[in-house]
């Protein structure tokens, strides 16, 4: 299973040619993908009408994870080090990164800048 960053699905919503997506080049190597419930939030006040069919229809196929004690605690453990080493990131992909981290999912993301400051955080490049 991946989680996927909200970059992903972005750029899936954004290019015509959905062949020329990260995603696209996921799905010919993994079949299982998840969201954050961050994601989730993040693609639900994002969405334009005109993806909201799009939408819909992707997300049936995703498993959302739940922001639960588990992804509170580690997203607390990653804002403290990242704080500490002046390294902070936004706080929605703190918390996105506490959802992999916490569940030990791997995640795939356009922003590995940012991503690759969390600590045991495993990154599909």
């Amino acid at each position: 299973m991946i989680l996927l960053d909200s970059s992903i699905l972005i750029e899936l919503f954004r290019k015509k040619n959905k062949e020329k997506t990260l995603f696209y080049t996921l799905s010919q190597t993994y079949r299982d993908f998840c969201i954050s419930s961050i994601t989730n939030y993040e693609i639900g006040i994002g969405n334009r009408k005109s993806h909201a069919e799009y939408w819909e229809l992707l997300s049936e196929n995703l498993r959302i994870i739940p922001f639960d004690k588990a992804c509170s605690n580690s997203a607390v453990s990653i804002y403290l080090e990242l704080l500490k080493g002046n390294k902070m990131i936004d706080f929605a992909d703190i918390l996105i990164g506490s959802t992999a981290v916490a569940y030990n999912i791997p995640i795939a993301t356009l922003n590995v800048k940012h991503f690759e400051r969390i600590a045991g955080l495993e990154i599909i490049k």
